[in-house]
């Protein structure tokens, strides 16, 4: 295998000092406020317990590596693993906790996601950010948008339920001002699983020490997420919106797919906000990442649509491909063409966010 690769999902830890530093001293008090409410809520809900459970697994290679959160340590580990360029994803949702500040939640925001240029900017060509968007103050959000487009970012991630920050769903029209800065700049909509609020009663049913059960719910019920996207009219409204849903698995889409036309097809479901069947706008606007999938890259890559899927490490957690991510990437795509696979492992991310 000779091809470049790209990851669509990596992950950077900033630190809150390293927030801090781009913040004026007159708002730290009140960042750590809301950095602690959140700690003391998240460890409260089982849900969230659930999902840092799941990373208690310390004997993975990646395991406390500094590049976790060295730019220079990490470009030393791609090249190791043979990585060309990773698309990066902060450890912190500062987007679930900045907005309750009292006072300078909008320098937070900004100050958290100069934190993240920093890291980005040792190898920007290399190290693709994803800046974090708030969307509480929609005017807000979309001036953040263009103020890292003009810094050279090319990368977006927002949260995944907004009902989970007691806001409407993405098809309302209050985000519209947001969608089309969005989709002015040309850059991507990332959607990163990780907390399901929503499955904190399965997760206390759960009897498994690390939440197994819990944990696979979180990416098939990303297609609560996915199906609001699809006939909820945004991506009717706004035709070049790219979105990324990250780590949410395969494997399930094409039946869902297949599930949601046939409501329209065959049982006449009514989706009045759309004028295609869901799955032309999963092709022609969603995007997924992958890590080890070989059944659905091989038997399923034509259902999901091979420009649709993006390969990727997730460094440096547990089900990391690092180091071995060349000799994963070989096997997952055995039997698969020369010009797909290539398409998968880099062109479909190249094209994504524009590298």
């Amino acid at each position: 295998m000779t091809e470049k690769l790209i990851s669509s999902d990596s992950h950077v830890r900033v630190s809150h000092d390293q927030v801090k530093a781009h913040l004026a001293s007159q708002f730290h008090d009140e960042y750590d406020r809301a950095t602690g409410q959140f700690v003391q809520s998240m460890s409260a809900n089982a849900a969230a317990k659930a999902n840092q459970a799941g990373m208690l697994n310390f004997n993975y290679p990646a395991f406390g590596r500094p590049g976790g959160g060295d730019p220079h340590e990490r470009l030393k580990d791609m090249d190791t693993d043979q990585v060309d360029t990773e698309v990066l994803y902060c450890e912190v949702s500062a987007y679930r906790f900045l907005y309750k500040m009292h006072d300078g939640w909008k320098e937070a925001t900004r100050a958290f996601n100069d934190a993240l240029i920093d890291f980005g900017s040792v190898d920007p060509k290399r190290l693709v950010v994803s800046y974090q968007i708030p969307i509480h103050d929609v005017a807000f959000a979309a001036r953040e948008v263009v103020r890292v487009a003009d810094a050279g970012g090319k990368s977006l991630q927002l949260p995944v339920y907004p009902t989970e920050l007691d806001l409407p769903d993405y098809f309302d029209e209050r985000y519209d001002p947001l969608w089309d800065a969005i989709q002015d700049t040309d850059l991507p909509i990332c959607l990163h699983i990780g907390m399901k609020l929503g499955l904190e009663e399965l997760a206390e049913r759960d009897p498994t020490p690390q939440k197994g059960v819990t944990h696979t719910q979180v990416g098939l019920a990303t297609g609560e997420a996915l199906g609001l996207w699809l006939v909820g009219g945004a991506l009717e409204r706004f035709p070049r919106l790219k979105l990324v849903f990250v780590e949410p698995g395969m494997g399930w889409i094409p039946w869902y797919l297949r599930s949601i036309d046939d409501k329209v097809v065959r049982r006449g479901y009514e989706f009045p906000a759309i004028t295609e069947v869901p799955s032309f706008y999963f092709h022609r606007n969603v995007h997924v990442t992958f890590i080890d999938e070989p059944m659905a890259v091989q038997s399923l890559r034509y259902e999901l649509g091979v420009r649709n899927m993006l390969w990727s490490t997730d460094y440096p957690h547990p089900v990391t491909s690092w180091p071995n991510s060349r000799e994963l990437a070989e096997a997952s795509m055995a039997g698969v063409p020369a010009d797909e696979r290539e398409l998968m492992l880099s062109l479909n991310s190249a094209r994504v966010w524009n590298l």
